[in-house]
Parts: C-alpha cells; sequence; structure tokens
C-alpha cells in the first residue's frame, strides 16, 4: 500500500510541467489583456486628437471666410464710392461744358445782335434826305414804340414791396370818423365804420397775393443767363416773403374784426384802457394803448440790446 501511495517520478514531473505551462498561459493572458489596454487607450487619445485636429480645422475654415467675406464687401464699398466719385465727377464735367457751351451760343447771339443793330443805323443815316419833314416822322414814330414798351412793361410789372413796406402797411383811404359830443365810445357806429376799414383792408390785400402770382405765373422762364436767372429768383424771394407778412397780417385782421363782433375791440389788453378812434384809424389791428405799447417797445429794446 506503501508503495502505491507514492507517486513515481515521472508524475511529479509531469505535474510540475503542467503547473509552469499554466502559470505561462496566464502570465502571457496577462500580457495579453494589458497590451489590449495599452492599444485602446493610444487609440482614444488618437481619436481624441484628431477630434481637436478638425475642430481646429473647421474653426480656421470659418474664421478665413469670415475674413474672405468681409474683404469682399469692403472692396465693393470702395467700388462703389470710387463709381460714384466718378459720376458726380462726370456730371459736374457736363454741367461746365452745357455753361459754357451757353456762354459761347450767347456771345455770337449778342455780336450778331450788334451788327444787325450797327448796319440798320447805317442804312438809316444814309436813308436820310435832305428835307427835315421825314425825319420829325421817324422821330414820332420812335416815341410812339418807347411809349408802347413801356405800357407793356407797366402793365405786365408789378408794384414791388420791400419787407419794411410790408410791415408798415396800411389801409387804403378812407373818411376819417367824427365823433359828437358826449358819444358812447365803441357804439354801433364806430364799430362799423372800423369793420368797413378792415374789410377793405383784406381786400387790397388779397387783391395784391393774386396779382403776384399772376405776376410769378407770367414772368417765370428759364433764362440761359444765370446772371438773370438769378435776379429774377431774388425778386420772387422778396415778394414771397411780403406776401408772408402780409398773410400774417390777414390774420390779425380776421382776429380784430372777430373782437368787433364780440363785442373787445377798442379797449387795451394789458391795462383795460380805451385805445382811441385816432390811434385806431392809424393801426386798425392795434391791442394795446400808447402807453402800454410803448412800454413793450422798450423792453424789447433793453432784451434785444
Amino acid at each position: 500500500m506503501a508503495a502505491k501511495r507514492k507517486k513515481s517520478p515521472v508524475k511529479k514531473a509531469k505535474a510540475k510541467t503542467k503547473t509552469a505551462t499554466k502559470a505561462k498561459t496566464k502570465a502571457k493572458a496577462k500580457r495579453a489583456t494589458k497590451q489590449k489596454v495599452k492599444t485602446k487607450a493610444k487609440a482614444k487619445t488618437k481619436l481624441k486628437a484628431k477630434k481637436k485636429v478638425s475642430t481646429s480645422t473647421a474653426v480656421k475654415k470659418k474664421a478665413t471666410k469670415a475674413k474672405a467675406k468681409t474683404k469682399a464687401k469692403a472692396k465693393a464699398k470702395t467700388r462703389t464710392k470710387a463709381k460714384a466719385k466718378t459720376k458726380a465727377k462726370a456730371a459736374t464735367k457736363t454741367k461746365a461744358k452745357a455753361k459754357t457751351a451757353t456762354k459761347a451760343k450767347a456771345k455770337p447771339a449778342a455780336k450778331k445782335a450788334k451788327a444787325k443793330v450797327k448796319s440798320a443805323t447805317k442804312t438809316k443815316a444814309k436813308a436820310k434826305p435832305a428835307t427835315k419833314s421825314k425825319p420829325t416822322a421817324k422821330a414820332t414814330t420812335s416815341k410812339k414804340a418807347t411809349a408802347t414798351k413801356a405800357s407793356r412793361a407797366k402793365a405786365t410789372a408789378v408794384p414791388r414791396r420791400t419787407a419794411a413796406s410790408a410791415k408798415d402797411a396800411q389801409p387804403a383811404s378812407f373818411k376819417p370818423y367824427a365823433p359828437r359830443k358826449n358819444e358812447d365810445y365803441m357804439n354801433e357806429e364806430q364799430r362799423q365804420h372800423f369793420r368797413e376799414i378792415l374789410m377793405n383792408w383784406k381786400r387790397q390785400l388779397m387783391e395784391e397775393v393774386d396779382r403776384t402770382v399772376n405776376y410769378m405765373k407770367d414772368a417765370a422762364a428759364n433764362d440761359p443767363d444765370p446772371a438773370d436767372r438769378a435776379s429774377q429768383e431774388e425778386e420772387f424771394s422778396l415778394e414771397l416773403r411780403t406776401r408772408d407778412r402780409e398773410r400774417k397780417l390777414i390774420k390779425k385782421i380776421d382776429n380784430t374784426i372777430d373782437l368787433i363782433d364780440q363785442d373787445d375791440y377798442g379797449y387795451c389788453e394789458s391795462c383795460g384802457v380805451e385805445i382811441g378812434i385816432r390811434r385806431l384809424e392809424a393801426r386798425p389791428t392795434a391791442t394795446q394803448c400808447i402807453d402800454c405799447k410803448t412800454l413793450d417797445e422798450i423792453k424789447e429794446k433793453q432784451i434785444l440790446g
């Protein structure tokens, strides 16, 4: 039995080899697992690096595209500005050429007119006879022609007013009111008298406005000479300024007519004293007595200097 229990040396050697092979396989398996883990980690790091590189390249591409767009916009703006400048220069050149052309056309026309006048005067001087009756007839005809020209000019022209004359515009001539003894101030007769004055004044201003409108329609012409055009525009501006002042005066006249209808006309707005018939006839739109008006004018001079 003892001999049976004892293992043979061959078996012992086989067992040792088996354990050694098992240990080797285990070690190999551990090494393989370690290598797999390492390769996985390396692959992850490589993927992360690739992702970073791709994101950075995309950002760089976007930045370059944005820069290219801004550069293109700047170039387009500069091109449009240059085109606008060239167009403006071309327009100024064409205007200058047109002006020079009109001046050049006007000069030969003026020379031709002068030459015609000279030739006409020479022919007249040659055609004069020795008798004295014909020159007098020519003189009378020339006087008649000048008189007709002057009458036409007067008919077309409008009596121009300056700004000061429009400011100090006075109503048309009227018969001054003669008050009776112990007559009430601003009775019905006096109110009617001032109402008629104001209505006539308003009618006169409206007729003046219509006359200036017709004159501007008839006289409006595009003169080739810039000096004549400038003088015409200056006359029109003065006329419009005076008409604007008269428009404000018409509003004042309407307000004073309303005061007459309300029985509040003829009394000072600041102190309530009677203004007076003579002052109202001189300035029918007056709303203050002489004393209050002088005080206001003194204050205005002190404030405005």
